[in-house]
């Protein structure tokens, strides 16, 4: 018998609650935290920071479910009625929707857009690292097979392994290795690359959307569930164009001024 973690948290009633959006709540309220206690750091009002969370949370949602859809339109096209509920949803569609939102609610506040982007990066990324718990929980976003000594070689708690464990076989955890790629990424923003009086505005956000597309570059690979476009992971094309545009930004960005 499988050893899983049940996907459901508890139920009060007719409403079932899942800890898949448990950690995607709490990676809403940490990335929240963070955002505002940088907001304070840079004197800019926290207020403008949590208006701006209030707006865009909600197309973060529409737009990564959007995107996922998008990329399975083979299936939706023919289940329509499950574009809605079934399914998972896709970073890089809460991620263009996000900056989309952002581009508008600075304009209109006559805010500079690079400014606001450097504050929310470091809670981006830290909630990236929690909300990939909800896969985990899900039993999804996995890699290929492995061995159970292979994961125990790997030092990880007996919990992770068994629910690494699906129909009888066990599967990377690219789930962490992901979490732990953005919690690093965190790490070397909030505590290190943030106190550098050289950057300018901009450059945390770049340096955010660079490194987090380079280790899901290399950790897409290792995925079996990836969404595709002919051949190729849509991921992964997606990570080499957001590092090329982050480079190419950044080097004009220090040959001019905004």
């Amino acid at each position: 018998m499988n050893n899983y973690i049940d996907p459901i948290a508890f139920q009060i009633g007719p409403v079932t609650v899942y800890w898949y959006g448990i950690f995607i709540a709490l990676s809403f309220l940490v990335g929240i935290g963070i955002a505002t206690k940088e907001a304070k750091r840079r004197n800019v009002n926290p207020d403008l920071v949590l208006d701006l969370i209030v707006w865009t949370i909600p197309f973060v949602i529409i737009g990564a479910r959007a995107y996922y859809v998008i990329f399975r339109w083979d299936y939706y096209s023919q289940y329509p009625a499950q574009i809605i509920g079934r399914g998972g949803l896709a970073i890089h569609g809460g991620l263009i929707a996000a900056i989309i939102v952002t581009i508008f609610f600075t304009k209109r506040k006559k805010i500079n857009f690079w400014k606001m982007a450097d504050i929310t990066a470091p809670g981006i990324i830290l909630g990236q690292a929690i909300g990939r718990w909800g896969n985990f929980m899900n039993q999804e976003a996995h890699g290929g097979p492995v061995s159970r000594s292979f994961l125990e070689n790997l030092h990880l708690p007996t919990w992770i392994i068994e629910q690494m464990r699906i129909d009888g076989t066990y599967y990377h955890p690219t789930f962490l290795y992901e979490s732990l790629w953005n919690l690093a990424v965190f790490s070397f923003l909030f505590f290190y690359w943030n106190k550098k009086d050289f950057l300018k505005p901009g450059e945390l956000f770049l340096t955010y959307l660079g490194l987090y597309s380079l280790g899901r570059f290399f950790i897409e690979g290792m995925r079996t569930d990836s969404l595709m476009f002919g051949p190729f992971r849509v991921a992964q094309l997606i990570s080499i164009f957001i590092i090329v545009l982050c480079f190419g930004i950044s080097y004009y960005n220090h040959k001019n001024k905004y």
